[in-house]
């Protein structure tokens, strides 16, 4: 019996989606005419969330933040298949990304997000694919938000669905409407099936993730896998190292064990390990509370 009432939520998620962006059109037109910004990565969250505005039949532009770090199944399948999705090219690429910012990017300073995928919808309504059940810090978006550079300031709504899914982001300048935060993983794949919705082919070839190859946020084993089946991507990252390390020299800054691109990439894919006290000349991060890093 809890076998049904657990399949029957689906179509009531789907409706309540519906309803958001119906409820936030007018809103989202006031931004600016052409409705709703809806950020579009090419993954299964954000082709279900899509859909839904498809079918909400509300005003909307989609747009894919080229970060020169996808893999081409994913750039060919959004050209392919989501003509209509607008592709924003960055200024820099992350290889220039990496030189200027003299780091490579880190779970706690991922500067590359920031520049390459969260420029764009500034002073738009914008729509996301951000889902609870995707990490614990996500669990953290709920209510309606004014997100501040300190802590989120939570204000009431009579509407507790809403609630829990649309942000108010002055920091960036926009609204953020969140209509599958509350959907799991298999509600994400049992409505792109249902309604038989073109996704990545890479997802049938085990990978459970779209990101930019190497992101530090994932996982050692997903990123090995990536560079084994991208390992162009890997010499890149090692060249873009090798220019970063020089530019840490010009600069004046510390080495440590960082010689080569060769060294910055085994450094980067695996740490240094557990050791009981700094080596002398080994290289150490150091972070404010902001997330900024500097090297010891």
């Amino acid at each position: 019996m809890e076998q049904y009432v657990f399949f029957d939520e689906l179509p009531k998620k789907v409706a309540r989606a519906i309803d958001l962006f119906r409820t936030f059109e007018a809103a989202a037109l006031k931004f600016r005419p052409e409705g709703y910004y809806l950020a579009f990565s090419g993954g299964k969250d954000s082709v279900t969330i899509y859909w839904l505005a498809k079918m909400a039949g509300v005003k909307f532009t989609a747009h894919y933040h080229l970060t020169t770090v996808d893999s081409p199944e994913l750039v060919r399948f959004i050209r392919k298949d989501y003509p209509e999705v607008q592709v924003e090219k960055p200024e820099l690429t992350m290889w220039e990304l990496i030189v200027k910012k003299q780091i490579p990017p880190l779970r706690r300073a991922r500067y590359c997000c920031e520049v390459l995928k969260e420029q764009g919808g500034k002073g738009a309504f914008t729509v996301t694919g951000v889902r609870w059940q995707e990490s614990r810090k996500r669990e953290k978006r709920s209510n309606l938000e004014i997100l501040t550079s300190n802590d989120p300031i939570y204000l009431n709504c009579d509407n507790e669905e809403s609630r829990r899914q649309v942000e108010t982001c002055t920091r960036k300048g926009k609204r953020v409407l969140n209509p599958i935060i509350d959907w799991t993983e298999e509600e994400v794949w049992r409505f792109i099936r249902t309604y038989h919705l073109p996704y990545c082919i890479l997802y049938d070839m085990g990978f459970r993730r779209l990101g930019c190859l190497g992101c530090p946020l994932a996982s050692t084993k997903n990123r090995e896998k990536e560079f084994a089946r991208y390992p162009q991507y890997a010499r890149a990252y090692i060249r873009a190292f090798d220019h970063m390390v020089e530019a840490r020299t010009s600069a004046g800054k510390t080495k440590g064990s960082w010689k080569d691109g060769e060294s910055v990439f085994r450094w980067w894919m695996y740490g240094n390990g557990k050791r009981e006290k700094q080596i002398e000349g080994q290289m150490e991060f150091l972070f404010d509370d902001h997330g900024a890093g500097t090297a010891a």
